[in-house]
């Protein structure tokens, strides 16, 4: 497989910064993990993409947001998945001219107390990844099927794609907008966590850098998994797409 493109020399430290959290059905954790993802650094802001949870999840974003200004509500009609709702939330963002831009999930499986170790890393890199692997397994509260799946899946991944990550499957991530602007947001495919492998891969073949640090995942405590078996089937398959379109040269 050819050599990732060269890009420019990234720009300085970046002083917009927008955190995106989807969210469905997460009425009980949305009020307590925004405060906790704002007390970090007074530059972040918060932009929750809601899929019309029928618990109230938008509803309580709604009040959050008219009494903190850094707070925003994206609303959308109905449940089409993860990726669709990132990528709403990158069109957004970008859109109102946010320089750097966050995945992270609702539920306190990414602790918010590891984003100023982003903000530090963001400074020398493009897009900036929370590894559950890089120092070990650091999983709390996963069965061990789960742990093996997600092993497994991320040497999958590494071997057929050649990204060169310990964890290409999770969702605790910080771009620079300028990753996301090179990126055909409309090409994109996937939508499960076969998305997360799919956006740092197209970052990876555009020549940006990618840095992992490493993260302590929890397992949530509150609400229940988006895990299917459609999700799995998705990223068996869509690795093998993302090496064919590599090697014809459309990514």
């Amino acid at each position: 497989m050819a050599e990732p493109l060269q890009v420019p020399e990234r720009a300085g430290e970046p002083q917009r910064i927008l955190v995106i959290v989807p969210t469905y059905n997460e009425a009980r954790n949305l009020p307590e993990i925004v405060p906790a993802i704002l007390k970090q650094d007074p530059r972040l802001e918060v932009l929750v993409v809601d899929d019309g949870s029928p618990d109230g999840t938008g509803a309580i974003a709604d009040q959050m947001a008219a009494s903190e200004p850094r707070v925003q509500v994206l609303h959308r009609q109905a449940k089409e998945g993860l990726g669709r709702a990132y990528l709403a939330g990158f069109r957004w963002g970008l859109d109102r001219g946010y320089e750097a831009l966050f995945e992270m999930d609702a539920d306190f499986s990414h602790d918010p107390a590891f984003i100023p170790r982003f903000l530090n890393a963001i400074r020398e890199a493009d897009l900036v990844l929370g590894s559950r692997y890089a120092t070990g397994v650091n999983v709390i509260n996963w069965p061990m099927s789960r742990l093996l799946l997600s092993l497994s899946a991320n040497l999958y991944a590494r071997v057929i794609t050649g990204l060169p990550l310990t964890d290409s499957t999770g969702g605790f991530k910080c771009f620079r907008r300028a990753v996301l602007e090179r990126i055909d947001l409309s090409q994109v495919k996937s939508n499960g966590y076969a998305f997360q492998i799919e956006m740092s891969f197209r970052a990876w073949r555009c020549g940006f850098r990618l840095k992992e640090i490493p993260i302590i995942f929890h397992d949530r405590v509150e609400g229940q998994s988006k895990m299917s078996k459609r999700i799995v089937r998705e990223a068996i398959w869509m690795v093998w797409w993302l090496r064919l379109q590599a090697l014809l040269g459309r990514i």
